[in-house]
């Protein structure tokens, strides 16, 4: 062996980040193999290395007899004290074996397995680079596309955007950087494995955590999110402190905040809503930007009846039912919406809210 691999072994475990000692591990486990294979050796031998030499030798370990029966596992007293005089019978000695031309067999078997060894080890360091970023958002390089993926380069590993994870209105473009959610990362016979998506909830609560500080730090928490990616999400947010004001805290001076997230998701619609414990603030509140009079809530069924101004009764239901089916997935709560007239021909109206004016909404 020679110096020059010496060096390559270190230049591996440097840019690679691949432990030296799994390497030498590979190659000594090719070394004795080859070694076996081609000199019909017994399984007593190891190999030792000397890097400061830039030399690797084989090495037997004999029993010490008195009368040798086995040459290949045992050695003589006599043979074994002239190594050293120490030795009596049933030591151990380690003797070596090194053939003069095995430095050329050597290469050529040990080749295959470590070159296999260094590749696991590769993966291993990707996997374990990877796998700390698991529903974390990463920006990576679209490499290519076909009808069933989109080939993101996220540095060190290709991952693929499988169509259900794709937002239907956007487009992908080869070299365009795209953010991306890792859904999961796995360690596959075919090497590391990372699954991403658009079109997760997830990747809208990160973007959220990147460019809202307060919600970094723990300040404003996202208690829900529901998303029709692409079109409209909506998310509800709670500050512990009264004094801080967590809707503020994400929508940012002039709305930058929610803007910025807004462009990295091409224009999908956000709306950000207060949580509250209280189902009546709360679904209030998620049916945004509809004005609500009223709610009544059935909390054996998890249900609630919602009435609104009858001009707004389009608006809260939502284009297909959008607004109405985000807020419900938002809260958690069946929502049943009503217009103010069908209400109060059903008697659902208190006198109370009757009174009031159709402008003087309980919920603003």
């Amino acid at each position: 062996m020679s110096s020059e691999l010496f060096n390559a072994i270190n230049y591996l475990e440097k840019e690679k980040g691949i432990d030296k000692n799994i390497l030498l591990e590979a190659l000594e486990a090719a070394l004795i193999s080859a070694y076996k294979k081609n000199f019909k050796s017994a399984n007593n031998v190891s190999v030792k290395f000397d890097e400061e030499e830039g030399t690797m030798q084989i090495h037997a370990r004999k029993t010490v007899v008195e009368e040798v029966e086995d040459e290949q596992e045992e050695i003589s007293l006599d043979a074994a004290r002239e190594i050293n005089l120490s030795y009596e019978v049933g030591d151990i000695v380690e003797i070596e074996v090194t053939p003069r031309n095995f430095g050329r067999i050597a290469a050529q078997a040990a080749k295959q397995v470590v070159t296999q060894r260094v590749r696991e080890a590769e993966r291993g360091v990707i996997f374990s680079e990877y796998a700390d970023r698991e529903e974390d958002v990463m920006t990576g390089i679209i490499q290519r596309t076909d009808p069933n993926f989109v080939y993101v380069d996220l540095g060190k590993i290709e991952a693929k955007l499988a169509k259900a994870e794709q937002i239907s209105s956007e487009e992908y473009h080869v070299h365009d950087r795209i953010k991306v959610f890792v859904t999961k990362v796995e360690n596959t016979n075919k090497g590391p494995q990372i699954y991403i998506s658009r079109s997760h909830p997830g990747l809208l609560k990160r973007l959220f955590e990147m460019e809202v500080p307060e919600i970094y730090d723990g300040i404003v928490e996202i208690k829900s999110i529901s998303r029709e990616a692409g079109d409209r999400s909506k998310i509800s947010v709670y500050a512990s402190n009264p004094d801080v004001d967590p809707v503020g805290s994400c929508v940012g001076p002039k709305g930058q905040r929610v803007q910025a997230v807004v462009d990295e998701l091409n224009g999908e619609k956000i709306d950000i809503v207060e949580w509250s414990e209280d189902p009546v603030v709360y679904v209030s509140n998620a049916l945004s930007p509809s004005k609500v009079i009223d709610v009544i809530v059935d909390e054996e069924n998890k249900a609630t009846t919602v009435i609104v101004p009858d001009f707004q009764l389009s608006l809260a239901i939502g284009k297909r039912g959008q607004n109405a089916r985000l807020a419900a997935k938002l809260t958690g709560w069946k929502i049943d919406i009503k217009s103010e007239s069908v209400a109060r021909n059903e008697g659902l109206l208190s006198e109370e809210i009757q009174e009031i004016d159709e402008d003087d909404f309980l919920f603003d």
